[in-house]
């Protein structure tokens, strides 16, 4: 039969052909969201964040992990353990939620599938916590918070810590029990945890517990020095990507490390700027929040750079994530250049 479409016309806006995605089985997830990326709208970055996070792994680059949110109680914590421990991942800044609820599950713990329409008010009556529709024990809860506020009496009051500094000591008392967080694992990995806005977690309420019941209770978290300390891994680093699950205070704590390196005089303003860059998030730039902000917009403060391998993708991350790490772990068997970072622990070992 004759195509009745004979010839291609030829114009400098036709330079990659979709390819329509064929139905067969089996399949792994690592060939479908290849297909997916020759495809279009978020399908298509999804199947891109695979491939521009696979070249991360390839070359010699620091990777900086912003984990926002409560995702942790979602079943996604794993996963992140995951990714520290075969280090496709060096550096995280988390919310204070991610790294604490988490470990509510790792002490046995239970979070439950529950309902978004409910009687919340029963639910307080049953002491139960609602995450969407995703429902916590207040009892377990309040366990995990009695942890970090026993760990907390035991850290000298006489110093200033960094949160990453904090957090690899915690790890540790917490892979010394068993407890398979993922502040713990990170420190069984020499991958340091930053959280800029700890107090807003368990952690917070934990040191409260410690002032209000304990005499003499006292613990400093310098987030000044986290800056410091985050600032100089970008500045040691040759090149640097991120990834960012969601937006918020970690996404903008990363971003401006490459604004800070300039600033020193360390490097020019083109060397600072992040070689690549993933973002997953359900947020929208017209908003005018970082949250949303497309790393186009980030160029103009030297954030990403111009000629880099930046890909977003406006999705769900409890959709996008597992995807996307489960297609990694097909596609990549190990990372060749895994940068050497213990020495932010220097000073507490």
């Amino acid at each position: 039969m004759e195509k009745v479409i004979r010839e291609k016309r030829s114009t400098p806006f036709f330079k990659r052909k979709l390819e329509p995605i064929e139905v067969k089985t089996p399949k792994k997830i690592s060939e479908l969201l290849s297909e997916m990326a020759k495809t279009g709208f978020q399908g298509r970055k999804l199947g891109e964040v695979v491939d521009v996070w696979e070249e991360m792994l390839k070359d010699d680059v620091v990777i900086f992990f912003g984990y926002a949110g409560s995702m942790s109680t979602t079943g996604q914590w794993k996963i992140i353990n995951w990714l520290i421990e075969r280090r496709f991942i060096d550096v995280i800044v988390s919310t204070g939620a991610n790294i604490s609820e988490d470990i509510l599950e790792a002490m046995g713990g239970t979070y439950w599938q529950g309902h978004h329409l409910v009687d919340d008010y029963a639910l307080f009556q049953h002491k139960i916590d609602r995450f969407y529709d995703v429902f916590a024990d207040e009892y377990e809860y309040r366990q995990m918070e009695r942890l970090i506020a026993d760990f907390m009496r035991r850290v000298d009051p006489g110093r200033k810590y960094s949160s990453a500094e904090f957090l690899y000591l915690f790890g540790r008392e917490l892979s010394r029990l068993g407890i398979k967080s993922i502040v713990a694992t990170a420190y069984e990995n020499n991958v340091p945890v930053f959280c800029p806005a700890i107090v807003d977690s368990g952690y917070g309420v934990a040191y409260l517990l410690n002032r209000r019941f304990v005499e003499g209770f006292d613990i400093t978290i310098d987030q000044m020095r986290d800056f410091e300390q985050m600032v100089e891994i970008k500045g040691r680093a040759k090149n640097t990507g991120v990834i960012y699950i969601g937006g918020g205070v970690p996404k903008d704590f990363i971003q401006l490390t490459a604004v800070s390196v300039s600033l020193t005089g360390i490097k020019s303003e083109e060397e600072c700027a992040h070689k690549y860059a993933i973002q997953i998030t359900t947020d929208a730039p017209h908003w005018g929040g970082l949250s949303g902000c497309t790393f186009e917009e980030a160029v103009s403060w030297g954030k990403e750079s111009r000629e880099g391998r930046n890909v977003q993708c406006y999705c769900d991350a409890t959709i996008a994530l597992p995807l996307v790490v489960h297609a990694l772990a097909e596609r990549v068997e190990r990372r060749v250049n895994i940068p050497d970072l213990s020495w932010v622990f220097s000073s507490v070992e």
